[in-house]
């Protein structure tokens, strides 16, 4: 009898009506949009000084990195050299002596207690920084081109990036705004792409935070019955976007950030247009459609009777805003974002990239591989087609490699496509790749591989039609 009384009092409390004040709106509203301000808001901004809109824009995040760059300057290689240096250290630490206070701590533990693989890629790494920033005898390795060109530009840019990123972030992340924008696509992502509507949150969280995250929300939501094989794999090499930060890096590389608003439109289109064809190509739709546990709360799209997407989605945004963390946890949680990034994925990038543009430049694989794409670049009639031709299979290592190789690229135009297309390729093997293959999300080596093919032919004339209109 208590039992059916108390299941009774949980039934009404979940069929209470929600009650929307002026002060759970506020905490969401104000955290989403200060977020929305820095990642997306355009400012006219331009070669380091504030212009008139028809000269160019960036957004604030931009501007802030620009600012933090010129006054760290010079000092900005060491500190990574430090950083990648001291990842090593504790790495290695950490295998050998397999410290308590760091197994048992879960963050830790997933940071430093890596796979072999992940191990010997940060030996790498910190090989590869050590030589180029001290200039030893490999000048292969430290050359301009090469390491140097990895330390001296890049390197820095992810530093400064990653850190705001990482205290940012959570502004768009925990105080509802992807609760919010989810349950208004929810009616769009299962007539479009036959998923179900929490997908777009995955896509979402990927484009506003890091794609990686996407993966391992993905692959959670597998693991828990909500997610098919088929829908898992779908939503893993097609919306686990890559992020914001990530394209605000590219673009920069490329010399191009007053065209970033442009590059994310672009990129946008693309990837809704590859997320509707590729799943109805093989290997996606050959895919088993069946759940791998059973789950009797599977279905959570039907909107509650006598609400509407609006407002239900304020409903779900301001939930979430009232748990939001702290100012401690929220400080917290930032600390630990930019520690992920700066240990994660420095020591990769650096490892990956520096050996992918000694393959660039030293031998002539990227340009074999790149060559049946040239009568396609030229049909495009885009500039510099041989040149940009090594870029494109390139991307397949790691998204930054096509923007460090096509940097000397003359044509504005062909840069921009150049960055419009390593973005939208989506599959790099230093990262999303990588990490698809270590879950339980069901696609190989070989399908990546052909999914990134199938978005790279599908992706490139989209990209080309807009840039020839952007420019």
């Amino acid at each position: 009898m208590q039992e059916k009384t108390r299941d009774i009092s949980q039934s009404n409390i979940d069929n209470e009506e929600f009650v929307l004040s002026i002060s759970k709106f506020l905490k969401f509203f104000i955290p989403s949009l200060i977020g929305i301000l820095i990642f997306m808001f355009p400012v006219p901004y331009l070669d380091g000084k504030f212009v008139a809109y028809s000269d160019g824009f960036t957004i604030p995040i931009a501007v802030i990195k620009d600012y933090i760059q010129g006054f760290l300057g010079s000092f900005l290689p060491l500190l990574v050299v430090i950083s990648i240096s001291t990842t090593l250290v504790l790495t290695l630490a950490t295998k050998i002596f397999k410290p308590a206070f760091i197994l048992k701590n879960e963050f830790l533990n997933n940071l430093l207690n890596t796979t072999i693989f992940w191990t010997i890629v940060r030996v790498i790494g910190a090989f590869f920084v050590l030589i180029t920033y001290n200039k030893y005898s490999i000048e292969m390795i430290h050359s301009g081109n090469t390491g140097g060109l990895l330390l001296n530009d890049l390197m820095p840019v992810l530093f400064i990036v990653f850190f705001l990123a990482g205290f940012l972030l959570p502004l768009i992340l925990d105080f509802g705004l992807l609760e919010f924008v989810g349950v208004l696509l929810s009616k769009i992502m299962r007539p479009l792409f036959g998923l179900p509507g929490r997908s777009s949150v995955d896509c979402l969280t990927s484009w506003l935070g890091d794609g990686t995250i996407g993966v391992l929300l993905t692959n959670k939501q597998l693991e828990s019955g909500f997610y098919t094989k088929r829908e898992a794999a779908v939503i893993a090499t097609s919306f686990s976007a890559v992020s914001i930060t990530f394209c605000l890096v590219v673009i920069t590389e490329l010399k191009l950030e007053s065209y970033f608003v442009p590059m994310i439109g672009v990129v946008a289109v693309t990837g809704i247009a590859c997320a509707f064809i590729i799943p109805r190509l093989m290997p996606l739709s050959k895919i088993e459609d069946t759940y791998i546990v059973e789950n009797d709360e599977r279905d959570h799209e039907t909107i509650p009777a006598g609400k509407t997407l609006l407002s239900y989605g304020l409903e779900k945004a301001t939930k979430r805003a009232e748990n939001s963390p702290s100012v401690f946890s929220f400080l917290n949680s930032g600390l630990k974002n930019v520690l992920d990034m700066w240990i994660g994925v420095l020591p990769v990038v650096m490892a990956i990239g520096t050996i992918g543009l000694i393959v660039a430049e030293e031998t002539p694989i990227f340009t074999y591989l790149g060559m049946p794409f040239i009568p396609l670049i030229e049909l495009l009639n885009i500039p510099e087609a041989v040149a940009m031709s090594e870029t494109i299979v390139v991307g397949f290592a790691d998204m930054f490699l096509p923007a460090i190789i096509g940097s000397s690229i003359e044509s504005d135009l062909t840069r921009f496509v150049i960055a419009c297309l390593s973005v939208s390729q989506l599959i790099y093997m230093s990262e999303v790749g990588g990490l698809i293959l270590a879950t339980k999300i069901p696609v190989n080596f070989f399908q990546l591989l052909i999914i990134f093919l199938l978005r790279t032919v599908i992706s490139l004339p989209i990209i080309a039609l807009f840039a020839h209109i952007i420019f």
